[in-house]
This record gives C-alpha cells, structure tokens and sequence, in this order.
C-alpha cells in the first residue's frame, strides 16, 4: 500500500512538472500561425523622447490580414468618410518570420514615399494577441521612431 501510494505520488509529481514546463514553452511563431484577420487594439510610437499612444482612436478602425506570406492592413474612419477629416489608409506587402524576427517588405501603400520600404521588427504571440514592436526608420523622410502594435485576432 505505501508503495502504491509513493508510487502515485511520483506519477503526479511528475505530471505536475511536466505541465508546468510546457506552459513555459514559448509559442513558435509560423506564418501558419498568423494566417488571419487581426483587429489592432493599441498602439503606441516613441520618437526620440516623445511617446503618443496612436490607438485606439475614437470612430476608427484598423484590421491586418495575413496569409502565408502576404499582409495588407486597411484603417478606416467608422463614419464612412461623411466627417470633416475621412480617414482611410492600407498597405500591403511580403513578410518573413524567423523565430521571432519579423521582416515585412511594404510593396503598396497610400503613403506612396513608404512603398518598397523594408521593417523589422520582434512579434510574440500570447493566446489571441499578437505583439509586434520594432522601429520605422525611412531616413529620406525624417522617420525614426519605435513603434508597438497588439492586435486581438477575429479570424483564423
């Protein structure tokens, strides 16, 4: 009987360990698991010593969407553009992910001087959250600032 019950005792002491060291593995970012539709929820841009939270922004929205290797975002006012200041931009473009190295290669944009510019930035993925920090440096025109962006996934 005592055997049965050390025995038991090891087993769960065991799965115990074993659970607690899988919660700590971290999550490995694929482009299989980006693939989908993000809603952006916060974001904040330093330059230099000034810090701005960006978003949220009352009456808009801002989605990206990523497929294997593509992503396109698309932020709109919620108004339909019938407000004194329509808001509207998108880009679209290539990503790269290694480990938690995000490339992303701006093939289209409104902001036509951010075409063909390349970004490159740290993503983690915590449950429904995606966290993408980095920095947007396009020297020819002045822009060198942190920025960090969570999104809450809506699509897989």
């Amino acid at each position: 009987m005592k055997r049965t019950l050390l025995l038991l005792i090891i087993i769960i002491n065991s799965s115990l360990s074993f659970s607690q060291n899988q919660a700590k593995k971290p999550v490995v970012i694929s482009p299989e698991s980006l693939i989908g539709t993000w809603k952006l929820v916060y974001s904040k841009v330093t330059t230099g010593k000034k810090t701005e939270i960006t978003y949220p922004v009352k009456d808009q929205e801002m989605i990206k969407i990523f497929s294997g290797h593509h992503f396109a975002f698309f932020k709109h006012d919620v108004k339909k553009g019938k407000i004194d200041t329509p808001v509207f931009s998108s880009g679209a473009g290539t990503y790269t992910i290694s480990g938690d190295v995000y490339k992303e290669h701006l093939s289209y944009c409104n902001y036509r001087e951010w075409e063909n510019m390349d970004f490159e930035f740290t993503i983690s993925l915590k449950k429904d959250s995606l966290i993408q920090k980095g920095i947007e440096r396009i020297e020819s025109l002045n822009v060198d600032q942190e920025i960090i962006e969570i999104y809450k996934r809506i699509t897989e």
